[in-house]
């Protein structure tokens, strides 16, 4: 049993999976930083959905004009939303990707297309840019995904 041990944490001195956990460390704190940027824009909009989060701003009745919803802090939420959707297949699918063996210069392109990708569309969702910049860097996100996906099916159902 420690021999089965060893041999997973020898993953590290894989260097496909170095990427991957290189590139998935940074979309994950990309999106931990959308919470963080939530919470600004609730704090500086004063737009609050929990009654007790209103404390700081007053009390009772003089409370309640700061539970409301504010376009700005909706638009990051969206942003933050369409993360978790994205990021979290991507961590999956990555993970079972970069388990395929595929090789180092065709994952390295997959994983900074994808963070590439998903750090554009942040961009394009807060500025905002103007459309179709934020629909393609969600497509190509997802291209990629699939990609990774189809691989992973094709290695172990050898489709």
């Amino acid at each position: 049993r420690r021999g089965e041990m060893a041999k997973s944490t020898q993953l590290i001195d894989n260097e496909v999976f170095r990427a991957y956990a290189t590139y998935t460390g940074i979309v994950l704190l990309k999106m931990m930083l959308m919470s963080l940027i939530t919470a600004y824009f609730r704090i500086t909009r004063k737009a609050f959905v929990n009654p007790e989060d209103t404390a700081t701003f007053g009390k009772g009745e003089s409370a309640k004009k700061f539970l409301r919803t504010d376009p700005d802090v909706e638009r990051v939420r969206r942003g933050h939303l369409n993360d978790l959707e994205n990021i979290v297949p991507f961590v999956g699918i990555g993970l079972l990707y970069a388990l395929s063996g595929p090789e180092l210069s065709t994952a390295l392109l997959h994983f900074r297309i994808f963070v590439g990708a998903r750090i554009f569309h942040t961009f394009a969702y807060l500025i905002p840019l103007p459309q179709p910049g934020r629909g393609l860097s969600w497509a190509v996100g997802y291209s990629v995904t699939f990609s990774m996906a189809y691989r992973v099916l094709k290695t172990a159902w050898l489709l």
